[in-house]
């Protein structure tokens, strides 16, 4: 049976107190743990946050360099519709496109923009269309597949 008594910490939850200012002989005495002088060793200390002793803080050391990479980001060829109807194809894909010279070799994929309008019936297989370009193409007797 446990008894109040008998009940203590874990073995090793436990440690002793150090108590500082309390002589030489107790090995925290003179400087308490602190070392000798500077502004980090008075009480109340509160250096500013970035202060280097008055040497010029890295913040301003070093280049402002704006925003950040994004590492995984997708190259999109983009065109309207405007532009499909200038081309003499029938079906339109980024594989085409890259092969026609009309899109960079390194694009992922293609959207397709709803500016401009379109009268010949065309297939297009895109990454993404915007609902005004899927209405002018399949108005005109066209065809849309996302891939």
């Amino acid at each position: 049976m446990i008894k109040l008594e008998d009940l203590k910490p874990a073995e090793g939850s436990t440690h002793k107190i150090k108590r500082v200012g309390r002589g030489r002989a107790s090995g925290h005495g003179k400087t308490s743990c602190h070392g000798h002088n500077g502004e980090g060793q008075r009480s109340g200390c509160s250096a500013k946050v970035g202060f280097e002793g008055g040497q010029m803080p890295a913040y301003r050391r070093l280049p402002k360099l704006k925003g950040f990479k994004i590492i995984n980001q997708r190259n999109y060829a983009e065109m309207n519709i405007s532009a499909l109807e200038r081309l003499d194809i029938t079906e339109i894909s980024l594989v085409i496109l890259k092969e026609m010279r009309k899109a960079h070799p390194s694009t992922d994929g293609l959207r397709i923009l709803g500016n401009g309008e379109i009268s010949k019936a065309i297939t297009v297989k895109a990454s993404y269309v915007t609902p005004q370009a899927k209405e002018k193409i399949e108005k005109a007797g066209g065809k849309v597949e996302i891939v």
